[in-house]
């Protein structure tokens, strides 16, 4: 029996499409896409039942009748037309394996980042300032802090165990409180959103973008926040409203950004916030690693096989 082929629907290159090949079984078989072309993905679908990745609209269902599942690249699906897919019978499914542990890991990064002025320093002394003194009243050790996350899932669970490494005061908030057994594990403590707002020196945040949640930082959000407080996003850019955060950071109302995520991507080169001493900025490469896109390739895989013998997928959202 041939081999079921497989799309995958984003362009990355010859090292990443190694490690994919690497992963997949002998029953299927990975097919990329040959160039950068927007109307590519548009044009091979039809010839496929399953795709890893791609941001699938209306017009791509539509396109694609013996489509059966799209397997999201990580957690989030927000880009995909989830009614055109269920209009359509085409199941949509997440890959949390392999995003908590390095999303967690960069969460960590960029609080220690911002709050020992990493970047500062390091641009600092390559144009031969040694800034020995000068940046000691302005810097922070996390041990101490109160470090609150937004959003208690997997990715804000494995944050919570990092950070409680660093010996901060854990407080976290999520419409669905966790169960107390759970809180008692991670050392967390439950706070309402405005009041843990009002309370954290770091806040990190882990939730989805939905209806709910898009802007979920505002205007009013960060005026409850204290001066010194740093914010952390490496959920999704429209998280946060960008447009208030860019002069938050001007009129020093918070003292600190992290962001792995933006409301646009890849962002404008003219973002205030690139030019800014006070923000830590990476291209959403908080889950990119090795180890994970090999990680995520067999969970992509294995799911995939679940449809192709008849099982419902896991993880599924559509």
């Amino acid at each position: 029996m041939s081999p079921t082929p497989v799309l995958y629907g984003q362009v990355y290159g010859p090292a990443i499409y190694e490690i994919i090949r690497a992963e997949c079984p002998a029953d299927l078989r990975i097919d990329f896409l040959e160039g950068d072309r927007q109307d590519e993905l548009l044009e091979r679908l039809p010839g496929y039942g399953y795709v890893i990745g791609g941001d699938l609209k209306r017009r791509h269902f539509e396109a694609a009748p013996g489509l059966r599942l799209l397997q999201c690249l990580g957690v989030g699906y927000d880009s995909v037309d989830l009614d055109a897919a269920r209009d359509h019978g085409v199941a949509v499914a997440t890959t949390p394996e392999g995003t908590v542990e390095g999303v967690a890991e960069h969460v960590m990064l960029m609080a220690l980042a911002l709050n020992k002025q990493l970047l500062v320093a390091d641009a600092a002394l390559r144009r031969g300032e040694w800034l020995v003194w000068q940046l000691r009243a302005t810097s922070h050790m996390m041990f101490g802090q109160v470090f609150g996350i937004v959003g208690l899932g997997r990715i804000g669970r494995e944050v919570a165990k990092r950070a409680r490494a660093f010996g901060v005061d854990l407080v976290y908030f999520d419409p669905e409180r966790a169960a107390a057994a759970v809180e008692a594990e991670l050392g967390v403590r439950y706070l309402p959103f405005d009041e843990l707002l009002r309370t954290v020196d770091v806040l990190s945040l882990s939730t989805p973008l939905d209806a709910v949640t898009r802007h979920l930082v505002g205007e009013r959000e960060l005026g409850l926040m204290k001066r010194g407080a740093v914010v952390i996003n490496t959920s999704r850019g429209g998280v946060i409203d960008e447009r208030v955060l860019v002069r938050a950071l001007e009129e020093g109302r918070i003292r600190g950004a992290g962001l792995d995520v933006f409301e646009a991507e890849p962002t404008a080169a003219d973002n205030p916030l690139l030019s800014m001493r006070s923000t830590v900025l990476t291209p959403h490469i908080a889950t990119g690693t090795r180890q994970a896109m090999a990680i995520k390739a067999r969970a992509q895989f294995a799911n995939i096989a679940r449809v192709v013998a008849g099982e419902p997928p896991i993880n599924r959202v559509a």
